[in-house]
């Protein structure tokens, strides 16, 4: 015999009312509270045990390069030639920017001019003297007539010499025409362009030259924990820390690990905090100076007692869970936490010993000195899974009872 299966939303006159009374009569034997979910007083409960936790501190952290050096000029002038682009990597001794020369060069020509004079006057005063010198010897002149030759003569030595300066000078000035890198790093931003009057006086530099091939860390520690540290390092504080690594950004960690260098040895009076240099290698010019990031610091603790974040609520900075006690009634209880933490677990500090049982789900539900059942992780589950599938019966049941009355 031929069967015609019809879509469910066409076969409700042929659903028997029989079916919506055999349903009605599961839900009730199921102890249905008004459609919703069956109620317990089971709850999952864990018991305290000490393990070996591998922990991380971590630190906001400041990223300089090895070397920033603030480019000025040091004489004023128009800027007349950009010769790199911000983000250019550059070499020590290679120019960044053309200022206009012209006055230098006149400059340079006149010092040079003056210099020359000077030269000559400085000639004839040693032949005045030179004959003055023999005159003297053969009683021509007297000794005041020389020594006004010996003191002409030292003064064109002087202004020969001052000449001299100022060649140098003038020279200077015009190979600072040419404004370089003293270091090789990379450009920054470059807030002036061709056609801006900059002199050694303006507030903002050229430019910023960053050498980037090494860049150094930058973290803060309190002082409680640079006492900790220098009980563990001695003399030498940095050789407490183990290598240690950058958190970018973006979340991801630095590809090289770093190690701490210095130590400041100064608290700071206004933060009580000390700062502290991680140096790390930067082969591929990732890390770029004046970036943020998190320093993040291993640390391995014995006989620590870990319980999930999950199982604990937070009232105003204050962690609490609801310890079991013989009497299987829950306390709600304040525990101390580590500050550091790994966003899923939290290091128990103080409230909590080996032993103590507490709940680790459906704290909503609890109240102080309420009485549980004590089921294990896996019996809580299947209990929320068979509480979701009665739901689901209860939902199916609503909808083909008003579909059905829909339909008479």
């Amino acid at each position: 015999m031929k069967k015609t299966i019809m879509s469910f939303s066409l076969s409700w006159k042929m659903i028997p009312v029989a079916v919506l009374v055999a349903g009605t009569a599961m839900l009730a034997s199921c102890g249905n509270n008004g459609g919703g979910l069956p109620q317990s007083n089971e709850f999952p409960v864990a018991t305290v045990a000490t393990t070996t936790a591998d922990l991380e501190d971590s630190y906001p952290a400041v990223i300089k390069g090895k070397q920033d050096i603030e480019i000025r000029p040091k004489i004023a002038g128009f800027i007349t030639k950009l010769c790199v682009d911000e983000g250019s990597v550059v070499r020590a001794g290679q120019v960044l920017f053309v200022i206009d020369d012209v006055q230098y060069k006149a400059a340079l020509n006149q010092a040079e001019a003056s210099y020359a004079s000077a030269k000559s006057a400085l000639a004839t005063s040693e032949l005045t003297y030179k004959n003055k010198q023999q005159l003297f010897k053969d009683n021509i002149i007297g000794e005041y007539d020389l020594q006004t030759a010996a003191n002409s003569l030292a003064t064109a030595k002087a202004s020969l010499a001052q000449a001299h300066a100022a060649v140098l000078s003038a020279r200077d000035n015009l190979r600072y025409c040419q404004v370089t890198s003293p270091s090789n790093g990379v450009v920054g931003n470059i807030p002036y362009r061709v056609g801006s009057l900059v002199s050694s006086s303006i507030a903002t530099p050229l430019t910023t030259v960053s050498n980037i091939s090494e860049m150094y860390v930058y973290f803060s520690l309190t002082e409680k924990q640079l006492l900790e540290m220098t009980r563990a390092g001695g003399k030498k504080m940095a050789d407490a820390f183990p290598q240690v690594k950058l958190k970018l950004v973006d979340g991801s960690i630095y590809a090289h690990p770093g190690k701490v260098n210095t130590v400041s040895g100064v608290i700071d009076q206004a933060t009580g905090s000390v700062s502290v240099r991680a140096d790390f290698a930067n082969p591929d010019h990732l890390l770029k100076s004046g970036g943020t990031g998190s320093i993040i610091i291993p640390r391995k603790t014995e006989g620590a007692i870990i319980i999930p974040q999950s199982a604990t609520t937070e009232v105003q900075d204050k962690v609490f869970v609801y310890i079991v006690g013989k009497d299987n009634k829950v306390k709600y209880t304040e525990i101390k936490v580590d500050p550091q933490n790994d966003g899923n677990n939290y290091l128990v500090t103080e409230g909590l010993k080996v032993g103590d049982r507490y709940v680790t789900a459906g704290l909503t539900k609890l109240i102080n000195e309420m009485e549980i059942k004590p089921v294990t992780q896996a019996e809580y589950e299947k209990s929320i899974a068979d509480a979701e599938k009665l739901g689901s019966i209860q939902g199916n049941y609503k909808e083909m009872k008003k579909a059905f009355s829909g339909k008479k």
